[in-house]
């Protein structure tokens, strides 16, 4: 890997998927058909979405995921290549790359159907060789679009090196008891929460099962609340909540993704964890304000002025 000056080094640990993505006026009931109002296709899988937009703040990032052996690979490396993320250690195997039908409605609401292909190769005792290969790793992030086994690898070596793990449970899942306890972060959405502490739906402004919750297990929490920003258990065991940046949302797709990234490009820079939590926010917010997933995130110029903006502590 390549390193730019003094820029934090971080690893990625998770999926690379093709996106495409379907814009309707309304989605399909059972057994009917609609047309589309038009159509797609974008890089994505919340791994590589998360390595995109913290090479855009300008990190050093490496990708370590797999591909298949179709056309979606070829496509998915000079797309890396042209983001600046590194991928020596994205593995090729036999049969599909990941990808991901997303359905986005006119308000910007997404429905999104994962299939992993490739991603469901990646091997544990690889993926912990590579991230213990990195020098200086300040961060390794993880998602659930790869087996829980192989994340668990790769937060190990993250421990072992001293690197902080943030882990994004998504999709939803009953995590691993051996992964909680190698995360250092752990950052659900409303609905991810909901499923991890058991309960149907979840209140935003409900602090009594974010501390609930954030007590019964290891690492530290922070729940990203959509329009509502961010709540956070803070070390001192209180729940800090940041407001949201006002948006024109025209696609949330990506939104979550660029929230972790831009947060974990914050701790692998020195912010403290309010302003790397403010900083995703801030990422995530102007994400949704363009289609796409990786295609509606910042640009560096872009980045580098919501940095600013975040390191000022302002709106």
């Amino acid at each position: 890997m390549v390193m730019t000056s003094l820029a934090p080094v971080i690893a990625v640990v998770g999926s690379l998927n093709i996106d495409l993505v379907t814009y309707v006026t309304r989605v399909p009931s059972r057994g009917e058909t609609v047309i589309g109002e038009r159509f797609q296709m974008g890089f994505g899988g919340k791994g590589a979405n998360q390595a995109v937009m913290a090479a855009r703040l300008g990190a050093n990032v490496a990708m370590v995921g797999a591909l298949g052996d179709d056309v979606y690979a070829r496509m998915t490396l000079d797309n890396l290549a042209a983001e600046r993320v590194d991928a020596t250690h994205v593995a090729h195997v036999q049969g599909s790359s990941g990808v991901a039908p997303i359905w986005v409605e006119p308000d910007g609401t997404n429905r999104i159907i994962v299939v992993p292909g490739a991603n469901d190769a990646v091997d544990g005792e690889t993926t912990a060789a590579a991230v213990r290969s990195l020098a200086a790793v300040a961060v390794v992030v993880g998602q659930l679009e790869i087996p829980q086994a192989v994340t668990t690898a790769a937060f190990a070596a993250a421990r072992e090196v001293g690197a902080l793990t943030i882990l994004n449970p998504a999709p939803a899942a009953t995590l691993r008891d051996d992964l909680l306890a190698v995360t250092d972060w752990l950052i659900p959405n409303e609905s991810e929460l909901a499923f991890l502490a058991g309960i149907e739906s979840f209140d935003p402004e409900d602090d009594a099962t974010l501390l609930r919750y954030a007590a019964s297990v290891t690492p530290r929490l922070a729940v990203t609340l959509g329009a509502r920003g961010a709540a956070v258990v803070t070390a001192a065991k209180a729940v800090a909540r940041l407001p949201a940046v006002h948006a024109d949302a025209v696609d949330t797709a990506g939104a979550g993704d660029a929230f972790v990234g831009a947060f974990a490009f914050g701790l692998a820079s020195g912010l403290d964890e309010l302003r790397a939590i403010r900083l995703g926010i801030l990422c995530g917010s102007d994400s949704v304000t363009r289609p796409g997933t990786q295609s509606s995130f910042a640009s560096p110029e872009r980045a580098a002025a919501l940095l600013a903006q975040a390191r000022r502590g302002t709106d």
